[in-house]
């Protein structure tokens, strides 16, 4: 699934599931922009993917100030002369119970997650529409679709996600800019690893194919998505689960 020659802008790249979508991404061929508040490990992943032979860049990225969305654009448009690619990764958690949640919860999740998907889709399409081709695609969550105890900012979040992903794709569908959502389920990061031994062994039960999830299971379906090969699909929701929520 060649992307050679293709620029690619990964929000939140700089560790995690972002990580190892630029990481794959780049090996797929991309030049690749990691946009993110955190520098140094930024920089980090920037120098990983350097050190696979392909050209990459660090911007920073507040994904809920439209002003940095709009300068991080530019900026990787002005290096590279195009950006064909954009992941909504960044993304971030405050769970607590509703009766429990502070208004601040839910506004920094909500203004991250989905404001944040909203901001950067935007400031793309301007480059997407002049070559008449793009990808975007965005981390979604099965607590999008099956919802989950003490995360209904983080659910109501990714499944606003989702609805976006559905609208959006309609609407640049004729200029051949294709809109996905991928829904990962546990994965094996630092969110997971949090977890007691206990309550690990309860999901693990939980999951068909009895193992959590990798990064790099996540990076697989989106590198696809981002090829030519997923030419013909927009407007999809791909779960990475395991089998978790079938």
């Amino acid at each position: 699934m060649s992307l050679k020659e293709q620029v690619a802008l990964v929000t939140g790249g700089s560790r995690g599931i972002g990580r190892a979508i630029s990481l794959r991404l780049a090996r797929d061929g991309a030049r690749i922009a990691i946009g993110d508040i955190r520098e140094e490990e930024g920089k980090g992943t920037v120098a990983e993917v350097e050190a696979l032979g392909v050209e990459a860049l660090f911007v920073p990225l507040d994904v809920t100030q439209q002003e940095s969305a709009t300068a991080a654009v530019r900026q990787i448009v002005a290096r590279w002369g195009r950006l064909d690619i954009l992941v909504n990764n960044a993304g971030i958690t405050r769970d607590k119970l509703l009766l429990r949640m502070t208004p601040q919860d839910w506004d920094a999740v909500l203004n991250v997650n989905l404001k944040g998907t909203y901001l950067c889709s935007q400031a793309v399409l301007q480059p997407m529409l002049k070559r008449r081709r793009g990808r975007i695609v965005s981390i979604a969550s099965v607590v999008g679709i099956a919802g989950n105890a003490g995360q209904t900012n983080y659910s109501a979040s990714k499944a606003g996600i989702i609805g976006f992903t559905k609208s959006l794709a309609r609407e640049v569908a004729s200029r051949s800019i294709t809109v996905n959502a991928v829904a990962p389920g546990f994965i094996n990061t630092e969110m997971v690893q949090t977890l007691s031994q206990e309550i690990q062994k309860q999901v693990l039960e939980r999951i068909p194919l009895a193992r959590f999830g990798t990064p790099e299971d996540v990076a697989g379906v989106v590198a696809f998505l981002c090829s030519e090969e997923a030419s013909y699909i927009t407007g999809h929701v791909i779960n990475v689960d395991g089998g978790l929520i079938m």
